[in-house]
């Protein structure tokens, strides 16, 4: 018998996530030189860090060799002051993926069922069945989420429901008004986690205003990273802000010492730094100006999107994905989301853009 057959068949069962590929590993393949290669995959910051958190990071590793503050006390201070929450309302997690996997763990039993969108983030497929739950697809309606059809899908086994507003890969956005009534709909027996990854992307119109509704739901879990508009993703954290008995439970769970010292000083610095997060959504909002016009001049249909990428149809997706490989252009094909039809590109520096449109163009020539 193999080893491996003594993990569960639902665990064996799981393809594990393919994150974007990295530079050096396209460079290797391609025999690229890493400075010629532009990366749009992975929805990364393209301004990097806040200067702040660079500082942050240089300043904390002289301490590298103590472990780091396990309850994450200076960086819960900073999310309590920022965003009105108290202090027993949030956990942090090694990136907001772990916040996502906490609640899964946390709540689910082999049986349970959980409720997310058809093309919505790989992950909660991933932590529902890590646990031995029964993941229920929603399909989806224009790209997003039919919340209609999530109230129908609940039944006494649901404990579950992930909403990622905005979406990804798709970037469409749930209007508050609608979210709120679903919210007032879902039944006291069902934990909603939000994933707000990209909220510091969103004009003021459109921003969340969930936090505030921490006080009417107990049963919701909002989901923050610091890997997009901060710039930090190589460092992984994020954080959760729930109900504190939630936020109890999901400690418990939790890894001692799951975000690292650095990633703490610069997550504090990052919060105190408005001026780079400004100047992040001042270059997204150019930049995906520049991709839309850039790709209606093409003649490609694209999904309006909300976030720091956009996904745009392109014939013969995967033949043209390689082509841009080989080229030095890395997006993100998205069939495993059922989008097989569709590339979904990051929004980078104004030169990394054009270069994307000018490499596409040439390979859509007939």
């Amino acid at each position: 018998m193999k080893v491996s057959n003594l993990a569960p068949n639902y665990v064996r069962a799981i393809a594990p996530y393919q994150g974007g590929k990295p530079i050096s590993e396209l460079a290797r393949e391609m025999g690229l030189n890493e400075a010629d290669i532009v990366k749009l995959a992975s929805n990364e910051n393209p301004l990097g860090m806040s200067p702040k958190a660079q500082m942050a990071v240089e300043d904390a590793i002289a301490d590298i060799a103590r472990y780091p503050d396990g309850n994450s006390f200076a960086l819960r201070d900073a999310v309590r002051q920022k965003f009105g929450v108290a202090s027993n309302q949030i956990v942090f997690g090694n990136g907001s993926n772990d916040i996502l996997e906490l609640s899964a763990r946390a709540f689910l039993s082999p049986g349970d069922e959980v409720i997310f969108s058809q093309h919505a983030f790989a992950v909660y497929p991933l932590v529902t069945q890590a646990v031995g739950a029964t993941g229920v697809i929603v399909p989806a309606k224009a790209f997003g989420h039919d919340l209609d059809g999530f109230l129908a899908a609940i039944t006494p086994k649901t404990r579950l429901i992930f909403v990622a507003n905005p979406n990804n890969p798709t970037g469409t956005l749930i209007a508050k008004d609608v979210l709120y009534a679903f919210l007032k709909q879902v039944p006291a027996h069902v934990l909603v986690v939000l994933d707000e990854a990209y909220d510091e992307y969103l004009s003021a119109q459109h921003k969340s205003e969930a936090i505030a509704w921490l006080n009417e739901f107990d049963q919701l879990i909002i989901s923050r990273t610091f890997s997009k508009a901060y710039g930090l993703a190589g460092l992984r954290v994020g954080f959760g802000l729930m109900h504190a008995d939630v936020a109890d439970i999901l400690n418990r769970v939790r890894q001692p010492f799951n975000v690292n010292s650095i990633a703490q000083a610069a997550a504090i610095a990052s919060l105190a730094d408005e001026d780079f997060v400004e100047k992040s959504y001042a270059a997204n909002q150019a930049g995906m100006v520049q991709l839309t016009q850039g790709l209606s001049k093409l003649g490609l249909g694209f999904i309006p999107s909300f976030a720091n990428f956009i996904s745009v149809k392109v014939p013969n997706a995967a033949n043209v994905n390689q082509q841009l490989l080989q080229k030095g252009v890395i997006v993100r094909p998205v069939a495993n989301y059922e989008m097989p039809d569709y590339l979904r590109v990051s929004i980078g520096l104004f030169s990394e853009n054009a270069r994307f449109l000018q490499v596409l163009e040439e390979i859509l020539k007939p």
